[in-house]
């Protein structure tokens, strides 16, 4: 990987945010799966729609689940982000826009729910193992934009 060669490190070096893991073991942590969870979500009737945050982060996946006329405004400073990624940050010098567009950041699901629902859905998120944080809103669309992340730059730079 690019920021690894960068800065002399292999696979097998220990990773600088966890010295318990190797850069190795760290970067093919496997892909966390929610079905039980969204299928709960479902089947209590709670959920308007899933995005699965892989390949395309946040800014390209949220869009594909939005009705035209809307768009999704998230509050980067709602979720803490897992350690890797500020390494990236400060380390590998991937800027936070980048960040948002290439990787999940911590959310591996977005789910949107209805607000009033929303308290509901996270206690039934919660009791199938999930960790979950509210971390925007849906909105009315305003320019071509989808996805809105004000502050991102001072927030995952902090």
């Amino acid at each position: 990987w690019h920021v690894l060669d960068q800065q002399g490190l292999s696979y097998a070096d220990p990773a600088d945010f966890d010295a318990d893991l190797t850069w190795g073991e760290a970067l093919l942590s496997p892909t966390r799966i929610y079905v039980k969870s969204c299928l709960a979500l479902h089947k209590a009737g709670l959920a308007k729609a899933f995005a699965h945050i892989t390949g395309g982060g946040l800014t390209e996946n949220v869009p594909r689940i939005l009705p035209d006329g809307m768009a999704a405004r998230f509050d980067p400073k709602a979720w803490a982000l897992p350690a890797i990624f500020p390494w990236l940050i400060g380390t590998g010098g991937v800027s936070p826009e980048e960040m948002a567009r290439t990787f999940n950041c911590g959310i591996g699901m977005a789910i949107v729910v209805a607000a009033d629902n929303a308290a509901a859905a996270a206690d039934l998120l919660s009791a199938n193992g999930e960790q979950v944080f509210q971390i925007g809103e849906i909105i009315p669309q305003e320019d071509g934009e989808q996805v809105f992340l004000p502050g991102l730059d001072s927030a995952w730079r902090a």
